[in-house]
């Protein structure tokens, strides 16, 4: 047998086996795995291959190149890091529009992000690693909501504004100097000269922080 017939018959074996998208969901699930253990960089064509179990040529089929690849984790990343808010903000009891309730929900919100980063460091810095490359909107076909993390805390901080927490003159643009906030403790933290912080000196940073957020959106 040649090496071409020994080849083809590999690539009729993949398709008998795997139905039409399985391999690319597969590529992204290797990716994810690949970046869990060690962050963007070990995402690479060829061990998201050999972990699913197809012919490197097998992942040209679905993605142009190792850039596109991880694109793709970091979307999935960043959907992963969107579910998380979004469970913590279910849990929280309260209907809309309640102050407390929404006060909560907005704490869920950034103590989900900070939990993120810090259980999943591979792919929190993944999820941020081709910002140019997919777009972080994550819209729910049933709602038309933005279920990704900014479009969940625009979400929570609309609600903060029904609410008559948070002065509807203050709103536009504040969930970003929220979230570069949340974000730059999660990055010192994880990575930064506060990474050998005790655990229960960083948990007082992540309060005093979200404290800081809550109580400055009630400051004129």
């Amino acid at each position: 047998m040649t090496t071409g017939q020994a080849a083809g018959e590999t690539h009729q074996a993949e398709r008998r086996r795997r139905p039409r998208g399985a391999v690319r969901d597969s590529l992204v699930s290797a990716g994810l795995e690949l970046a869990r253990a060690g962050g963007p960089d070990a995402v690479l064509l060829r061990e998201a291959t050999r972990l699913v179990g197809v012919v490197p040529n097998a992942a040209y089929r679905h993605f142009a190149d190792r850039d596109e690849l991880l694109a793709a984790v970091c979307a999935a990343a960043m959907r992963e890091l969107a579910d998380r808010m979004a469970a913590g903000v279910a849990r929280v009891r309260g209907k809309h529009g309640d102050a407390a309730a929404a006060r909560r929900r907005l704490g869920a919100i950034g103590t989900a992000y900070l939990e993120f980063a810090r259980q999943e460091p591979g792919l929190f810095a993944a999820a941020f690693a081709v910002p140019q490359q997919h777009a972080y909107a994550n819209v729910d076909d049933e709602t038309g909501q933005d279920r990704s993390p900014l479009g969940q805390l625009r979400a929570v901080l609309d609600e903060l504004v029904d609410a008559g927490v948070l002065d509807r003159r203050r709103r536009d643009g504040i969930e970003y100097p929220i979230w570069s906030t949340v974000h730059g403790l999660a990055v010192l933290v994880g990575q930064g000269p506060l990474r050998d912080t005790p655990d229960a000196a960083r948990h007082h940073l992540e309060q005093l922080t979200l404290g800081f957020i809550a109580n400055g959106l009630t400051t004129a």
